[in-house]
């Protein structure tokens, strides 16, 4: 069994989300996290592209998506890239 990279982007629910706070919060949430950057989306409202290396399980994108999704000021998380490494 090997390892996989995810690659999500997490939206806050508003552009007031103090997006330090929340990487940090992610940080804690989500284990294997590798890099978060800062994506500009419209009207003040950035988004989270983070990194995630992770066992290749079955379920594992399902399982880190999940765990996003659960963080207080997080909108909607998505798994939008899965690649091996």
């Amino acid at each position: 069994m090997g390892t996989v990279a995810l690659i999500a982007r997490v939206m806050p629910e508003s552009p007031e989300i103090d997006l330090v706070a929340l990487t940090a919060e992610i940080r804690k949430q989500v284990p294997g996290l590798q890099d978060v950057k800062e994506e500009p989306i419209g009207f003040g409202l950035k988004a989270l592209k983070i990194a995630v290396i992770a066992d290749d399980a079955a379920g594992v994108s399902d399982e880190v998506e999940a765990k996003l999704n659960a963080i207080k000021g997080v909108e909607r998380a998505e798994i939008i890239e899965v690649t091996l490494t």
